[in-house]
């Protein structure tokens, strides 16, 4: 096992690639917080981990990582039932899409909140932590469109360029006390945001993408797992794209 005894926090854990990167962090021997605003899902993707993988570990947590008080009692509450906090994986995210010329302020900020402020809200209360016991991994969730952008995603894409220079600016800040920062920039994966995409869509979209196909949740929760994992304990200050090479 990969991550045995390692504590980790996931946020945005209850769906999609929160949900899959929670199984397959357990599958791995971890304890997984399983963070999320959403209490119902939290509880059955720690159900399932705690029911359903062999000496498998679960917290489910309620928290909004826009809120700094949330956050801090999500960190005070794994320190007090693990210990520690190995892995901290900043994936809890929102789309709000419109052109430019018809984006709401409201919905700008509330991207930009959830999406790259939440990432400096755990971010910074989990890092003081992590200098104390001289190690620690954050890892966090970019697009594939943060460095080229996308039509009608103003807020989106500046949410995620914004990650990815947190990530650059961490790694250089944190690797002398022990601390590893990295982010993975998903290609288009099969998850309830991509759901509700147009057939004739997802053709155009199919054709940018060399393997021919959309990528599965456990794609980008395999990537996590490894960057978290002792094999990449060199690897820092770096994007990794899963994106089936849609952005050749």
């Amino acid at each position: 096992m990969r991550l045995k005894d390692k504590v980790a926090i996931i946020t945005g854990s209850g769906r999609g690639i929160g949900h899959a990167t929670a199984v397959r962090f357990a599958e791995e021997g971890a304890k997984v917080v399983v963070a999320d605003i959403d209490q119902d899902v939290i509880d059955e993707v720690a159900s399932e981990i705690n029911g359903n993988i062999a000496d498998g570990v679960a917290l489910p947590f309620r928290v909004n990582v826009t809120d700094r008080q949330s956050v801090g009692a999500m960190v005070e509450t794994t320190l007090e039932r693990f210990g520690r906090i190995d892995v901290l994986i900043n994936n809890a995210g929102t789309i709000r899409d419109s052109q430019l010329l018809k984006m709401s302020e409201e919905n700008f900020d509330l991207v930009i909140n959830i999406n790259l402020k939440g990432v400096f809200n755990c971010t910074q209360l989990v890092v003081p932590h992590m200098v104390e016991q001289r190690s620690g991994v954050i890892l966090s969730t970019s697009s594939l469109v943060a460095p080229y952008g996308n039509y009608g995603q103003t807020n989106y894409v500046a949410s995620k360029a914004g990650v990815v220079g947190m990530t650059k600016v961490w790694a250089r800040e944190l690797g002398r006390k022990g601390i590893r920062v990295n982010a993975v920039a998903p290609g288009f994966i099969k998850t309830r945001l991509t759901a509700g995409i147009p057939d004739k869509v997802i053709e155009k979209l199919l054709e940018r993408i060399p393997m021919g196909h959309f990528g599965e949740p456990v794609d980008i929760a395999n990537a996590f797992v490894w960057l978290a994992s002792d094999e990449a304990k060199y690897v820092s200050g770096h994007v990794f794209a899963v994106d089936g090479a849609a952005t050749l």
